[in-house]
């Protein structure tokens, strides 16, 4: 009788905090579980079953990834269910089942046996699908819509959904969440840092829920209020340099400054406000780094973090990101092109900045003519545009990329004395016409870093090598949303992209020759980069190569710029050793 009595009715909380282990390769402190005061009641949201959807805009540093496995093995201990996880790539799936699932499982008595991964003909399951008694666990990858097809479940988890994009047969959200529609009791969970404000997944989704914030209570004027960045102060000395050891939180309420020592017991004694309570069965949870207990989040750590981040914009949107779970704007507002022309400055390639320390160039290749935009780049990545040109010829003379070869084996004087040359250059073979005349001349001068690459859409990185050869060679994708992204980002300010006094207006034309466009495509938001009417856009194109190419330099640039201090001494005669025959005929 007692293997027919059903487990008791409990919260996930509770259970967690009775059954969950973590092992020493989880968690620093190996043992049994136990949750932050802000975690509670997001896990009680996902045992609750008058709440269908449990949404969490998250940062780092929070431990959901834990939290969700608890919430998987409670339903794989007490309400036995098909239940489907989705993650971003097939390789988030194996890390996941490997650093997660496997070893809490092992550590975890209560579930270690339900998933052996063994079926009742003594057969294992695969890797990423496990059966159990009165269900079974699949973590299927996003980027696979075939997997979605597949499966009928009640129980749905979603990670890290801002990294999910839309593939030949739409959203893969909306796909995953049809395979829960046969059941009346279903459960999404979906969970995720937000990225972009105008696309984000988990941010809409949190839109639509009864949006919980998590509110702080005050150490001093005992008011509840939620911790937000621009409330966190620190200091400076005598010179105006930071003192992140002297941050503290200045609270709304009365405008006491309370110290980090404070922030335990405040969080402690915190609540989730749902601010829109008219909602029912969608629960949604936002809540950032500034409450989390875990050690390196500390207010003076994350203003350390902060004034990282905020010397590159890239650094600054992924602190943004992915410590205060705000998102981002995609960085890709239309730019004036005069304001650009009008921050020119006295420099160029005959007379080179003194802080550049490596040059890339950019090239775009159209049919009858090559645009190059040639950047130097300073030790804290600052972009020099130093030349941009146009080598007029059709793309089949060998005359046209003899021009540009004479070019990229240049050099000029240096500042420090030295020369300076083309490091890396990236050149575009996205047309299938000018494909192979590409990769002719990529190919024999990569020793050089010439590097043959393909534009890529969507969220990718900057550069990242092909897995098939080409012609003997490799082809180098790079994704030009991303890197343009950056670009815009960057014109905002002069303190990343200065340029040449000899650039013309149409260089900067083409530069902001694209804005971003946000639309819908397949059921999903998704943004394009897309050209303004009217404009040519090839230099915004060659500039993002060259950033590119940059991206992929691994230089000393200690020792480049102690080689540039020296200068450059001539090449010693050869040693001509004459013939004693010759010498006789000469005789």
């Amino acid at each position: 009788m007692a293997a027919w009595r059903p487990p008791p009715k409990t919260t996930l909380s509770t259970w967690a905090e009775t059954n969950i282990r973590l092992p020493s390769s989880v968690s620093a402190l190996p043992g049994r579980i136990s949750l932050y005061p802000y975690q509670r009641d997001i896990a009680d949201a996902i045992s609750d079953p008058l709440v269908e959807r449990v949404t969490l805009v998250k940062s780092v540093r929070l431990g959901f990834s834990t939290l969700l496995t608890a919430g998987i093995f409670s339903f794989v201990a007490n309400d036995p269910s098909p239940i489907l996880v989705v993650q971003p790539t097939e390789d988030d799936c194996r890390d996941y089942l490997v650093s997660d699932i496997e070893p809490i499982a092992a550590a975890s008595p209560s579930v270690s046996k339900l998933l052996t991964g063994d079926t009742k003909e003594g057969k294992r399951d695969n890797m990423l699908a496990r059966r159990f008694p009165g269900g079974s666990l699949k973590i299927v990858a996003a980027k696979s819509p075939r997997n979605l097809r597949r499966h009928n479940v009640r129980v749905l988890f979603i990670d890290e959904a801002d990294a999910m994009h839309p593939g030949a047969e739409g959203n893969p959200i909306k796909l995953a969440e049809k395979r829960t529609l046969q059941f009346g009791n279903r459960k999404i969970v979906m969970g995720s840092t937000p990225v972009n404000l105008a696309t984000s997944n988990v941010l809409s989704e949190y839109a639509k829920s009864d949006k919980r914030i998590y509110q702080v209570r005050c150490h001093e004027c005992k008011a509840f209020e939620e911790i937000h960045w621009k409330d966190i102060r620190w200091d400076k000395d005598e010179d105006g340099k930071d003192l992140p050891a002297t941050a503290s939180w200045c609270c709304p309420s009365c405008g006491v400054f309370v110290d980090h020592k404070h922030k335990a017991s405040m969080v402690a004694n915190g609540r989730w406000l749902a601010t829109a309570p008219e909602v029912k069965g969608h629960a949604g949870f936002r809540c950032n780094a500034l409450i989390s207990n875990l050690p390196n989040t500390t207010w003076s750590q994350l203003v350390e973090d902060f004034l990282h981040a905020k010397k590159d914009p890239e650094d600054l949107r992924v602190f943004i990101n992915t410590l205060l779970a705000e998102g981002t704007g995609d960085g890709a507002d239309e730019l004036d092109e005069q304001t650009l022309y009008n921050r020119r400055e006295q420099f160029g390639l005959d007379s080179l900045p003194e802080d550049v320390l490596t040059i890339s160039v950019g090239v775009d290749v159209q049919h009858t003519w090559l645009e190059v935009v040639t950047i130097g780049w300073s030790r804290h990545g600052v972009a020099y545009v130093l030349d941009h040109r146009r080598i007029e010829g059709r793309w089949d003379d060998n005359v046209t990329w003899l021009e540009l070869d004479e070019h990229l084996k240049s050099r000029w004087r240096h500042p420090l004395g030295g020369m300076l040359g083309v490091e890396t250059a990236a050149i575009d073979s996205s047309d299938g016409v000018t494909m192979e005349a590409v990769y002719s001349f990529c190919f024999p001068r990569a020793r050089r870093k010439v590097l043959a690459i393909k534009g890529m859409s969507g969220s990718r990185q900057w550069i990242t090598p092909s897995h098939q050869k080409k012609r003997g060679g490799v082809l180098w994708q790079v994704g030009v949303d991303s890197v343009k992204t950056a670009l815009f980002d960057r014109l905002k300010t002069r303190d990343f992209f200065r340029f040449s006094m000899n650039l013309e207006l149409v260089f900067f034309e083409q530069l902001t020759g694209e804005k971003l466009y946000t639309h819908y495509k397949r059921g999903a938001r998704i943004s394009e980069f897309v050209p303004v009417k009217g404009r040519r856009h090839e230099c915004l194109d060659a500039v993002a190569y060259a950033m590119a190419a940059h991206r992929g330099l691994n230089i000393n640039l200690d020792r480049r710029e102690s080689e540039l201090k020296q200068e450059p001494q001539a090449a010693p005669r050869p040693r001509v050793i004459e013939s004693d025959w010759i010498k006789g005929l000469n005789g």
